[in-house]
């Protein structure tokens, strides 16, 4: 059951070409998909490009269920591949909306993998209809995938025509695209989300994020530029850019939360980024306490960065059940309470009698914040105060966040002082906006801040946005795994 009251991240994609023509590229696809399953829980899918044929094998569930061993060994090897993890809210949960998309068209035939949201997917969809397409599912992946098709009929070549239906897409999109004969990698021109390029034996690699380089083997070359187009084919590699105005907007959140701590994204260690947040913390909101605890997994690295600045000892506060599933069904709000206490239990030994400060990534409709601060309380801590590594949601985002509205969020309808007696904490501190931009001190993009500030890189939609292929912020309702 995917909760809203954690934020996470829409989807991890990944590519791999050999330029030599050597087939074998199913173990790296299935290893890269496991270092970005943080990113998505509710299908994956890898395709492999054998002599030009694409073959596509997907599913809904996590990548060790829907890549068994046997599954494994009847894929057919290939030269290219890409694969993709997929977050998706309840209505998305089917098969059908399972990733890479797969387009066979006049020209040829092309997988899509896709990590973002458009916010002109209505518009598009309905000229596509009017022209005749056919849709078989509400995913924006689709949506490019007949546009890049479209494109191809007028195009010479399959970067192009990416190039081209880039021009014509707003919103989010970092994308690793498979032709027939071509690998494409490209990302939106605010570079919303994060996407990489690497290298191994020679061979080129695209992922969302540098752990998936990190778990094949691979060195990481460079980050994608927004607006950027880079194709590999046995000609070698080569860049062009779409059309568009292109201005660095990278989610601030991929620091405070999406990315895996062990990633680079912009050249920025996403872990020193978040203890960078929580030394800030402890400057703009200092307390008198005894112990420093952060919330697994996502707080961990910010309470460190609060205890060494504050002084204050930094201890072991929660112990997380790893084994807890997934799906998990809670009915009920007492057995949505239970589910807290079977996956996080907190360590008497180290709050009993004392003032506890408790570090978390965010906090949106706080009844999770509210259950694992009771958790402390029945531990013995004698005060808790609460720190946030982020500022107040309080606005929609438009480019890859599902909250489904500003009224899911706390902070929009509550002043700090009611969330402190809404979630039982002694005092609330949330991260001011103005540090967002020193908290990856190694990069030189822009940030989007939309979601705390309520201004936005590009012109809002008025239409509703598909959530399909968003993250769902923190929800409150269970504490969700960031991969570790």
């Amino acid at each position: 059951m995917q909760s809203m009251n954690k934020p996470h991240e829409a989807c991890g994609v990944f590519g791999i070409y050999r330029k030599d023509g050597r087939h074998g590229v199913i173990p790296e696809a299935y290893h890269a998909l496991y270092a970005l399953q943080h990113r998505g829980q509710e299908s994956c899918g890898i395709a492999i490009n054998t002599n030009g044929v694409i073959t596509c094998h997907k599913d809904e569930g996590l990548v060790n269920d829907v890549f068994t061993r046997s599954v494994l060994e009847k894929l057919p090897e290939g030269r290219a591949a890409v694969a993709h993890c997929l977050y998706g809210p309840k209505s998305s949960q089917n098969r059908d909306h399972a990733q890479p998309m797969l387009v066979n068209h006049r020209k040829g035939a092309l997988a899509l993998c896709n990590n973002g949201v458009l916010t002109n997917a209505a518009k598009l969809r309905e000229e596509l209809e009017d022209q005749g397409a056919i849709f078989h599912t509400t995913s924006d992946a689709e949506i490019i995938s007949y546009l890049v098709a479209q494109e191809r009929l007028s195009c010479q070549c399959i970067e192009q025509a990416v190039a081209n239906a880039m021009d014509r897409m707003r919103g989010s999109f970092s994308m690793v695209i498979m032709s027939s004969a071509k690998l494409v990698a490209a990302r939106d021109p605010h570079g919303f989300h994060p996407l990489c390029m690497g290298e191994i034996d020679g061979d080129i690699v695209f992922a969302s994020e540098s752990c998936a380089l990190d778990a094949i083997g691979a060195t990481f070359v460079r980050d994608i530029q927004p607006g950027e187009v880079v194709v590999v084919s046995k000609e070698g590699v080569k860049t062009l850019h779409c059309q568009r105005k292109c201005d660095s907007s990278l989610c601030v959140f991929e620091f405070i939360y999406f990315a895996r701590p062990d990633s680079i994204v912009e050249g920025s260690s996403v872990h020193t980024a978040r203890v960078r947040a929580g030394s800030f913390l402890a400057l703009e909101h200092p307390v008198q306490a005894d112990v420093v605890i952060g919330v697994p997994d996502s707080g961990l690295d910010a309470a460190i960065g609060f205890a060494r600045q504050s002084g204050i000892p930094y201890g072991i506060g929660f112990i997380k059940n790893k084994y807890i599933g997934r799906t998990f069904i809670q009915p009920t709000q007492k057995e949505r309470a239970n589910s807290v206490r079977i996956k996080l239990n907190a360590v008497r030994s180290t709050v009993e009698g004392k003032r506890v400060v408790l570090v978390d990534d965010s906090i949106v409709r706080g009844t999770t914040s509210a259950h694992i601060v009771s958790l402390l309380r029945e531990a013995g801590a004698t005060e808790v105060h609460m720190r946030l590594s982020s500022p107040p949601f309080t606005n929609m985002c438009y480019f890859g966040t599902d909250i489904g509205s500003v009224e899911n969020l706390i902070a929009a309808k509550h002043s700090t002082e009611e969330i402190c007696k809404i979630i039982g904490v002694d005092s609330l501190g949330f991260l001011n906006v103005n540090h967002l931009p020193y908290l990856a001190d190694h990069s030189a993009c822009g940030f989007c801040k939309g979601c705390f500030t309520g201004v936005y890189p590009e012109e809002i939609p008025g239409e509703k946005v598909n959530p399909i292929c968003s993250r769902p912020l923190p929800t409150d309702e269970t504490t969700e795994d960031n991969a570790q």
